[in-house]
């Protein structure tokens, strides 16, 4: 059973998760050769000031 784990800032809605979904899983079933049935996607909000990029915090100014 695959499991995608999506991390990314808050702020997409509904729509572009569910859009996300199932491309997602269209793209696993197809190059994995498993079902959509056993094909998990989590998406996780993780707030700026918890993701730093080259070492600085997304939440600080440039």
């Amino acid at each position: 059973m695959p499991i995608v784990r999506v991390e990314m800032w808050p702020g997409r809605t509904q729509a572009q998760k569910a859009e996300l979904a199932r491309v997602i899983t269209e793209a696993v079933v197809t190059i994995a050769h498993t079902t959509p049935e056993s094909t998990i996607v989590i998406f996780e909000d993780v707030e700026r000031e918890n993701w730093a990029v080259a070492g600085v915090l997304a939440s600080q100014p440039p």
